[in-house]
């Protein structure tokens, strides 16, 4: 086989580990990346998640070639690439954009990059990776006759048929609706499953990195968080930025009064928050302990002593947001503040009112201790990336409140 063929059906062959040694960017006034260090398995799918400004991108951009960090080496498949020109990468990057040539066709598209090498076989290998997004059908069309998912298929197509070691997705299901994007989320797994690469994922959203990877890495400020399989992640949060960015988490913040060998008791303000001793960061002193809120139940009554079960209230209903599938209760326990519960929509006798008196518990065993404390939340009019009905939200209690104070 010659330099200008490609083996058909060899896509498993390319997949290569990435190892980012020491890495550390630094732009003139501030860090980006911090003393990065990072593993990457061959064949595997890893989301790199974080909030806008943590590091992500310029993460990604050092991997692709088109920065280079400060100091720290870049090691793909074992070989040293940091001062290796980006062209020159066993890597490939699908957009959010998806850059596609207008007045070529899906398969001119496809090909261009093995034809631009001298690949000699470059159409049937456009075909194979048409095949493989299931739009060979497509093939003769331009990119103005796709739909925005379809595009997004040419896309990956295109960086799939070039045999990287490493494909790198930066947020690249942005620009889709939720349905198309809930549908692509599944099928570049199965894509990812089937051909044998090694997938990068960066992104912001959560749920799409907890549905597609099988790590995931939290990022913030230029550095890994926490680092996992996602449900590890979600179940047993370490530190507060992950309880609170991955998904939600009520936190209370308390000090140890009881030790033992199997659990820890916190006195939060009073109330008594038992942790089992392998679910917390510290044992000892002030401490941040944490319950996701689908764990936690809503009684109408002060529930029966149970030693399995933390209890909390009463407390006040100040909000119901209901969303078919479940509904989401804020209670307001006094020396608490505001917590959040989610209960699933089994029967709409069940359904709680705003106002109404409850008492809250959840099993000792759903109870996380963390590594450090939960940071005072900044005062702003409306919280970050919230959508238009949770604005709309915010906006009726902060009138409501400006009404009571009047």
């Amino acid at each position: 086989m010659t330099n200008n063929e490609v083996p058909q059906g060899g896509f498993a062959e390319a997949g290569a580990d990435l190892e980012l040694v020491g890495i550390s960017k630094r732009f003139p006034g501030f860090t980006a990346i911090e003393e990065l260090d990072l593993t990457i398995p061959a064949g595997s799918f890893f989301a790199l998640l974080g909030p806008s400004g943590c590091g992500k991108t310029t993460t990604l951009r050092l991997i692709a070639g088109l920065e280079e960090p400060t100091t720290g080496r870049i090691l793909i498949g074992g070989r040293d690439v940091t001062a290796t020109k980006a062209y020159q990468r066993p890597v490939n990057t699908v957009f959010q954009s998806y850059a596609l040539f207008p007045n070529m066709t899906i398969m001119e598209n496809v090909a261009f990059g093995l034809k631009r090498r001298g690949i000699k076989n470059a159409d049937s290998l456009a075909h194979e990776a048409l095949q493989l997004v299931e739009l060979d059908h497509l093939a003769a069309r331009k990119p103005k006759q796709l739909s925005g998912g379809q595009q997004q298929r040419v896309a990956l197509a295109r960086a799939v048929v070039n045999r990287p070691a490493l494909l790198l997705l930066d947020e690249p299901l942005g620009a889709l609706d939720l349905k198309l994007r809930r549908q692509m989320q599944v099928e570049l797994k199965d894509i990812q499953s089937e051909v044998g690469l090694t997938f990068l994922h960066v992104t912001h959203d959560q749920e799409e990195a907890m549905t597609m990877a099988d790590t995931v890495a939290v990022m913030n400020k230029g550095r890994i968080e926490q680092m996992g399989a996602p449900q590890d992640l979600y179940e047993l949060p370490k530190t507060a930025f992950v309880a609170k960015f991955l998904g939600q988490s009520n936190l209370f913040t308390g000090d140890v009064v009881t030790t033992a060998k199997s659990s820890i008791v916190v006195d939060a303000h009073g109330t008594r928050i038992e942790v089992p001793t392998d679910r917390a960061q510290l044992h000892n002193g002030r401490i941040t302990v944490g319950v996701r809120p689908e764990k936690v139940t809503l009684h109408d009554s002060a529930p029966k002593a149970d030693s399995s079960r933390n209890v909390i209230g009463p407390g006040r209903i100040t909000d119901v947001s209901f969303s078919g599938v479940s509904t989401q209760y804020e209670v307001t326990v006094p020396h608490h503040g505001a917590i959040s519960v989610f209960a699933q929509n089994t029967s709409i006798s069940t359904l709680h009112r705003d106002g109404d008196q409850v008492w809250l518990s959840w099993s000792v065993g759903h109870t996380f201790g963390l590594a450090d404390e939960a940071e005072a939340e900044p005062v702003s009019r409306f919280h970050a990336d919230l959508d238009t009905s949770m604005i709309a939200v915010q906006s009726r209690k902060d009138l409501e409140a400006e009404l009571e104070e009047a």
